[in-house]
């Protein structure tokens, strides 16, 4: 596992955890990831958690970690996930980009006719029974608080050795719990897939749209009416509402008309959606704390594939290998 990582946010969801418990995490674990650090290694993270199993030495830890889970602990990846209309398409949007988060196995998610089924298997390494419980542990929670609800998992299977006592696993999944599995897997009942999600982490929003409003104030200026659509833009975008209708509707306006307005400023729809995925996607790629899947989050493509297509076309180069170029320059 020497290569795999985990999102530094999960570091803060520890030390909110022991403080919880009234206990100085800093004292136990040290000073909490740079505001700037995306990613922790695995090796560090399992150490931090066997760190706070010892001191507690009782089943379950995992669990209780992720009672404490919310959408800013899995970054752009948990707005992505609360910006879908249900369960059942935030938790395709998860495995598309988990490893924006964790990327220790890849995940893989099936429809049958038991449900939903969510599998890791151990090609790249088994990490741990603490390192597991936990991911999977929050993932549920993420669901259920994505739902504003508590549901029961059908099945919980572990590759790793049963605890001493599996009754808190039986209490947090409220389903059937193995161990030893040949893989790791979630199973959800099909009817749960159409809940409907709860609005938006207002904060993770927040935090968002301040980071885009920064970005847009360095480039170049533009009419205050251009100026206006394309700050309304930026959240649709995230959004995937990336059409000249679902602007029209924001700014009270008929397609026909907005479509006149934009021309009347000398431009369109389709260059002002280009223009500002190019400023964010740029402006995000320098801050280098974003990985290449959360930035095709962020503008709104469905896949990372078409982010990168679709910023050859407008630098010639794949945002890879510019932001390499921008670290030289400023080197």
């Amino acid at each position: 596992m020497a290569d795999t990582r985990i999102a530094a946010s999960f570091a803060q969801l520890l030390h909110e955890y022991l403080e919880r418990q009234g206990l100085d995490a800093q004292h136990l674990l040290g000073p909490r990831p740079d505001p700037t650090q995306h990613f922790v290694p695995m090796s560090q993270w399992q150490e931090w958690l066997r760190r706070v199993d010892a001191l507690e030495g009782r089943p379950g830890l995992g669990l209780r970690i992720a009672e404490g889970i919310g959408a800013r602990h899995f970054g752009v990846l948990g707005y992505a996930a609360l910006a879908c209309e249900n369960l059942a398409q935030a938790l395709q949007r998860m495995e598309r980009y988990h490893a924006s988060v964790y990327d220790a196995n890849p995940a893989h998610v099936r429809l049958d006719e038991r449900g939903v089924t969510i599998e890791w298997g151990v090609e790249r390494g088994r990490p741990g029974a603490l390192v597991d419980e936990t991911a999977i542990a929050s993932l549920v929670q993420l669901a259920r608080d994505m739902t504003g609800r508590y549901w029961p998992v059908r099945e919980v299977c572990f590759v790793n050795p049963p605890p001493r006592d599996m009754q808190p696993y039986r209490d947090f999944f409220g389903g059937e719990v193995s161990f030893n599995a040949p893989l790791t897997r979630l199973v959800f009942d099909l009817s749960y897939m159409a809940l409907p999600l709860r609005k938006s982490d207002p904060a993770l929003v927040s935090l968002l749209d301040q980071q885009a409003e920064q970005l847009l104030q360095q480039v170049s200026q533009v009419p205050a009416a251009v100026d206006a659509w394309r700050r309304t833009l930026v959240p649709l975008i995230r959004e995937g509402k990336t059409s000249l209708a679902a602007l029209a509707v924001a700014h009270h306006s008929s397609p026909r008309t907005l479509q006149r307005r934009l021309s009347e400023q000398g431009t369109s729809f389709q260059q002002l959606l280009d223009d500002t995925r190019r400023h964010l996607a740029e402006g995000h790629l320098k801050e280098c704390r974003l990985d290449l899947a959360e930035i095709a989050l962020l503008l709104g493509y469905s896949e990372q594939s078409a982010f990168t297509r679709a910023f050859r076309a407008w630098t010639g180069m794949p945002p890879a290998q510019w932001r390499r170029h921008q670290r030289r320059q400023a080197a």
